[in-house]
């Protein structure tokens, strides 16, 4: 067994559910939803349904985690007897909350933190920040956990459909996808993120039913040859089509370690909009 006192530290956009924030006691700084005569912590004094409500009124923004309170998680994770960290964030590449808060630097409080920038958003960040507390959970030393850590990033996609891009292109997080040419040949976009962390178009189907069914397959085409796995269906406010797609994602693929449902996070709503499924995978081997 390591000697290591490790702490993972995520931000609320990498969407891990509470019952994994608990069972390896993570630490989250949450990004901030600004309305104009208001502002809340992302998933502590707002949650999703809220969002969803107040839609017809304001399309809220989002703002980073404030430093201030960055510091604070440090030096909680301090004084709470840890001397390592492993930070699992979502894209550099979509939101600036990366560079925010590793730039505090490598010894905050005098602790040794490793960075892990995902490339990935939501559960597809948060599925790393699991496979952390696996790991450190196993007893396995801060060097062996980083490296693995960085690694299941780079083997988790998350594929998701839109019900309109409407929410991406206003919030300017449109990335590589390009604006769908005729709204009238119903062409829904499959969108992921790219090795950049950026999201970009998979591919493209007419009609939602058939996007749904792209990203079901796209996802699976994905886990092809993998003999362990974890899987996830996601939602904003869409639990049918979400249940419906699991279900089958669970015919397909039924050797998974464990799989992760629900409704996405504030912010993350905020930028995608009613009606948002997504679709992934973690690979193990």
């Amino acid at each position: 067994m390591a000697d290591d006192r490790i702490a993972i530290l995520v931000d609320s956009c990498t969407d891990v559910p509470k019952e994994y924030r608990d069972r390896y006691h993570m630490y989250v700084v949450p990004l901030m939803i600004i309305y104009k005569d208001a502002q809340y912590h992302d998933g502590v004094d707002i949650q999703p349904e809220e969002v969803f409500a107040r839609f017809s009124e304001e399309i809220p923004t989002t703002s980073l985690p404030s430093p201030a309170e960055v510091g604070e998680v440090f030096k909680q994770i301090k004084a709470d007897g840890y001397d390592k960290v492993i930070a699992v964030l979502i894209s550099s590449g979509l939101s600036g909350t990366y560079e925010m808060v590793s730039g505090f630097g490598s010894s905050p409080e005098g602790l040794d933190v490793h960075y892990v920038d995902t490339k990935n958003i939501g559960i597809g960040s948060g599925f790393s920040a699991i496979r952390a507390g696996e790991l450190i959970e196993q007893g396995l030393p801060f060097a062996e956990v980083c490296r693995s850590v960085e690694e299941a990033a780079r083997s988790t996609k998350l594929f998701f459909c839109v019900s309109t891009l409407e929410y991406l292109v206003k919030g300017g997080r449109i990335g590589q996808v390009a604006g769908m040419v005729g709204s009238i040949l119903d062409l829904k976009p499959v969108i992921s993120c790219n090795e950049d962390g950026i999201y970009y178009t998979v591919a493209k189907a007419r009609g939602r039913k058939k996007s749904l069914k792209l990203a079901l397959d796209t996802a699976l085409a994905f886990a092809k040859g993998s003999k362990r796995y974890n899987i996830t269906v996601m939602h904003g406010d869409a639990r049918a089509e979400a249940d419906e797609l699991l279900a089958e994602l669970k015919v397909h693929l039924p050797e998974f370690g464990y799989t992760i449902e629900g409704q996405i996070t504030p912010a993350l709503v905020v930028h995608t909009g009613p009606g948002l499924i997504g679709v992934g995978v973690q690979r193990l081997d």
